[in-house]
This record gives C-alpha cells, sequence and structure tokens, in this order.
C-alpha cells in the first residue's frame, strides 16, 4: 500500500471514530424502522468533484455490502442539479455514514473547483499553476489529488520530496552559497529551489547554477525584470498573496510556474446534498 493510500485510511478512520458513527443515538433509535433504501448525492451548484475515493471508503467502512454507483467521477464537472453517486443499502447505514463522507467530498470538491478558477486565469499562458504544503493537518494528500483534479500541478509532496532553501535556511547558513553546498553535499540527488527576496539574490543564485527559483512577494514590475534578466537560464515561480484578481497579470510576465496557497487554504466547500429516495 503506497504512502497516499495510507493517510486515506488512516483519515477516515480517524473520521469515523470521531463522529461516533456507530452510537448515533438518532438512528439506533429508529433502528426497527430500518429497511432497504436508496440515496442519491446530487450538486447543488456547479463545480468540479473530487474526493470519490474518501466517500466511498467512508460508506464502505460503515457498512462493506452498500451498493454506491459512481455518476460523477473526480475531475468531472458538474452543474446544479448533476447526479453524482447513488448509494443504496440499509437506511441506518447511509444515515450514518452520510455526513462524514459528504464533508470530505464536498471540502475536496471545493479546493478542486477553485483551483479551476485559477488554472482558467492563466490558460492563454506559459505558467503552470502549482498547489503549496499550506494544507489542511492530516489531508494532504487528498488536498493535493484535489488540486489535480482540477488541473493544477503538485509543488512537493512533503519536506522529503525536494529541496527548498528558503530565508530562514539562508540565515541558519550564512548565505545562499553555504546553504547550496551542503544541501548538494547532503542530497545530491534531490532536485533544489532557492528562495530569493530580490534582484540580486537572483543574479547570486543564478551564477550558483540553481536550475528553480522562487520569487518570494515580488512587486509586478520586478517580476518582469527577474525574467529578462534570468534569460531562460532557471525555471521562475512566483510565490506570495497569489489571487484570481491578479494571477493573470503575474502569468503574462513569462514566468514558468505560480503558486498559490490559496488552493487549499481559502477554498469554499462544493454545495452538495444526499437525500434518500422515498418511493
Amino acid at each position: 500500500m503506497d504512502f497516499e493510500r495510507q493517510c486515506l485510511e488512516k483519515i477516515v478512520r480517524l473520521a469515523l471514530e470521531e463522529d461516533r458513527v456507530q452510537e448515533d443515538v438518532t438512528t439506533n433509535s429508529l433502528i426497527d424502522l430500518d429497511g432497504p433504501a436508496r440515496a442519491e448525492v446530487r450538486a447543488k451548484e456547479a463545480g468540479i468533484i473530487s474526493g470519490i475515493e474518501a466517500f466511498l471508503l467512508t460508506m464502505r467502512r460503515v457498512d462493506a455490502e452498500l451498493r454506491i454507483t459512481v455518476h460523477a467521477g473526480d475531475g468531472s464537472p458538474v452543474e446544479r442539479g448533476s447526479l453524482v453517486l447513488e448509494i443504496s443499502g440499509r437506511e441506518s447505514s447511509i444515515l450514518k455514514g452520510e455526513r462524514t463522507a459528504l464533508n470530505f467530498l464536498q471540502r475536496l470538491s471545493g479546493v478542486a473547483t477553485l483551483t479551476q478558477a485559477f488554472v482558467e486565469k492563466v490558460r492563454p499562458y506559459r505558467a503552470v499553476l502549482l498547489d503549496t504544503r499550506k494544507t489542511t493537518p492530516g489531508l494532504r494528500y487528498l488536498e493535493k489529488k484535489a488540486v489535480r483534479d482540477g488541473g493544477g500541478c503538485n509543488h512537493r509532496l512533503n519536506l522529503e520530496d525536494m529541496a527548498m532553501v528558503k530565508d530562514n535556511h539562508i540565515a541558519m547558513a550564512g548565505g545562499i552559497a553555504p546553504a547550496l553546498e551542503r544541501v548538494r553535499a547532503a542530497c545530491p540527488e534531490k532536485k533544489i529551489e532557492v528562495e530569493v527576496k530580490d534582484l540580486a539574490e537572483l543574479e547570486e543564485a543564478l551564477a550558483l547554477g540553481v536550475e528553480w527559483v522562487m520569487l518570494d512577494n515580488f512587486p509586478l514590475e520586478r517580476v518582469s525584470r527577474a525574467v529578462a534578466l534570468n534569460r531562460g537560464r532557471a525555471k521562475l515561480e512566483i510565490s506570495g498573496n497569489v489571487t484570481l484578481d491578479d494571477i493573470a497579470g503575474k502569468a503574462a510576465t513569462g514566468v514558468d510556474f505560480i503558486s498559490a496557497g490559496a488552493l487549499t487554504h481559502s477554498f469554499r466547500s462544493l454545495d452538495l446534498n444526499l437525500k434518500i429516495v422515498r418511493p
């Protein structure tokens, strides 16, 4: 089992324990009325679906005999009223798992939907939209998959993935050069990105052969100067307070990447609804 799947298993188990699904006092009080039922999950607004696997695993952890049909998979666009999922089985099981399963689906679909809006803004340009590590603790791999479902790309998944030499690392080492020297010596196989705060640091990083440079909170005019100074030598990434309103202007400068923490920290959950379908 890969690490991403392990994380999914753990977070679903924790979410169900948190909600005490088998001690549902309301549903258990009505257990004499239990029987077969069918439920539908529908979209109450337009968006992009993500989180289907988490939904399925959650409901099947509640009751392995539930039968679930997926009508709109991860990455699928939906409109208001679109049918996303159908669930058949014991009504009590559907009711117990409903909220936890929808919590995953709504939040991850919100990430995918916001990501798609950002992607549309940069589509005319060369820039690739990246996410960040500003994710919900425990949900990182789910949220980063949601970014992919929305058309974005993942930056590093975790601290092991690649080296990113940021301002605090530079200060810790006493400069860009000594920081790079140590990282290259310790982890020669790892890709390295260096964060710079001004054009002087950019020039220094380029002279040291850095292949990927993050322009942290650069004003737009300075980004354009950085692109001209770079002359294609390194991949340039813009980071810092990227919004839907300004991302197109930043992409127009000719940078290679734009990373937006908003994708996973400022999304709004997609409005989805689960209803038991009565004859």
